[in-house]
């Protein structure tokens, strides 16, 4: 289900066929990133153990990148673990910390097979040490890889890579290497985890959530959003589909005038 505001619930009895028959291939986002909500109730809706969505969630992940390889999207960004996610269970940490190692283990040739170039962002020396190798092993394994950009936020928080990112730049000052007069939003962007990335066109939460919990705060100034309340287990690509038709349907106007934009 997508959220009730966007007029588009209509849609939902479409099939995988009718859907992508309404999407306009040239108006696609490049980049399409993810709050991925909703496992642990998914879980508990079922008298499961948290893990067992959080496994079921990476099917989802596995749909989605399917997906959007087929129809052309460039980018995805998926909020694997937060800087605040330090702070659940012990236990469940480490299992997703497990759980994400399996992954890069198990879906490394499959990356190879389909072009995906995988890449991450946030802080990754906060990772345990077998997890950051395999980062750094499917990361230079995949780095010529080009149909899509898998890249995952792990350890990640929006406040803190702009910090982050200040720093560095205030060392470079301190230097000499830069000077004041060099700084602007575009320079300063340079700094960011997401260099080399687009800034994301479309952001999806699912669960019914509303907000964007210090998810890529720089980089989605002008990204439309979507909330769904459909769990994450369970956002496949019928619901990816309906999000793409609403987005679709939205005027990005980036501070012009309707009659601006339809002058273009």
């Amino acid at each position: 289900m997508i959220d009730e505001q966007t007029g588009s619930q209509n849609m939902e009895h479409l099939d995988e066929g009718e859907l992508i028959a309404l999407i306009d291939k040239d108006r696609l986002p490049r980049h399409v990133a993810f709050i991925m909500d909703g496992n642990g109730r998914w879980a508990r809706d079922r008298y499961l153990p948290r893990i067992a969505g959080h496994k079921q969630g990476i099917e989802s992940v596995r749909d989605i990148i399917k997906l959007s390889i087929e129809l052309g999207i460039k980018v995805l960004t998926f909020y694997a673990f937060s800087v605040e996610n330090w702070r659940r269970p012990e236990d469940e940490v480490n299992a997703l910390m497990s759980l994400l190692e399996s992954y890069l283990q198990n879906e490394l040739r499959g990356m190879m097979e389909n072009g995906i170039r995988f890449y991450t962002i946030g802080r990754g020396n906060e990772l345990p040490e077998s997890v950051r190798k395999w980062i750094e092993k499917v990361t230079n394994e995949t780095r010529d890889n080009k149909k899509l950009t898998l890249n995952m936020a792990l350890s990640y928080g929006g406040r803190a890579e702009i910090t982050d990112a200040a720093k560095a730049m205030a060392q470079d000052l301190k230097n000499n290497k830069v000077s004041i007069e060099e700084i602007t939003e575009e320079f300063f962007a340079r700094y960011l985890n997401t260099n080399g990335l687009p800034d994301p066109d479309l952001m999806i939460r699912t669960s019914g959530e509303a907000r964007i919990s210090n998810f890529l705060l720089w980089q989605m100034a002008y990204t439309e959003l979507h909330f769904t309340k459909t769990l994450w287990p369970d956002f496949r690509r019928h619901e990816m589909l309906l999000a793409l038709i609403d987005y679709q349907r939205r005027e990005r106007r980036f501070g012009r005038t309707s009659e601006q934009v339809n002058r273009r």
